[in-house]
C-alpha cells in the first residue's frame, strides 16, 4: 500500500509541475466528489458495522464461510444480485468478511454479482434496453459470476478437481 501512496504522490507532483492550475482544479473536483459520496459511504459503513456486530461469527461461517462451498456461493450470488452498493463500500466489506473466514470463492461471487447483476435496477434497464436484453444481460452476468467464483476457488485452492 505504501508503494501505491508513493506512486500517487509522485504522479501528483508531476501533474503539479506540468500544470499547477489544472492540478488544483482536479483536486478541488475530487474533494467535491468525496464530500458528495461521504454521506452514502458513512451510512453503508455504519449499517455494515451494525450487521457485523449483531451477527455471530458462527452464523456467518455457516452461511458463507470457508466450509459453505457452493451453498455459500449461491447465497452470496443472490445477495449480491439484489444489493445496490457502490464498489468503494463493497470492497472494504469484502475485506472485513475475509477476516471473518469467508472464502475468496464466495467473495468473488458476491462482488461480481453486486457489480454486474441488477435485480433492483431491472425496471430502469427494461425501460431503456428492453425486457429481453435486460434478462439476457443479467443471466449472462450471473453465469459469469459463477465461473469467476469457480476460477477463484481453484486459484486459491479452496476447491480441487
Amino acid at each position: 500500500m505504501l508503494i501505491l501512496y508513493i506512486v500517487t504522490l509522485i504522479a501528483l507532483l508531476a501533474s503539479f509541475v506540468t500544470s499547477r492550475q489544472r492540478t488544483l482544479a482536479a483536486l478541488k473536483m475530487a474533494a467535491k466528489r468525496l464530500v458528495a459520496i461521504l454521506p452514502a459511504f458513512l451510512t453503508m459503513l455504519m449499517a455494515f458495522s451494525i450487521v457485523m456486530s449483531v451477527l455471530p461469527d458462527r452464523l456467518i461461517s455457516q452461511l458463507v464461510g470457508g466450509e459453505s462451498g457452493w451453498r455459500g456461493v449461491a447465497i452470496a450470488s443472490l445477495v449480491g444480485s439484489v444489493t445496490l452498493m457502490p464498489g468503494f463500500v463493497a470492497f472494504p466489506l469484502c475485506a472485513a468478511l475475509l477476516g471473518r473466514g469467508v472464502s475468496y470463492m464466495v467473495l468473488s461471487a458476491f462482488t461480481t454479482t453486486l457489480m454486474n447483476v441488477g435485480v433492483l435496477t431491472y425496471p430502469i434497464e427494461r425501460r431503456y434496453l428492453g425486457r429481453n436484453v435486460t434478462l439476457v444481460r443479467n443471466a449472462i452476468n450471473f453465469a459469469i459470476a459463477l465461473v469467476v467464483a469457480l476460477a477463484m476457488g481453484f486459484a486459491f485452492r479452496e476447491i480441487s478437481l
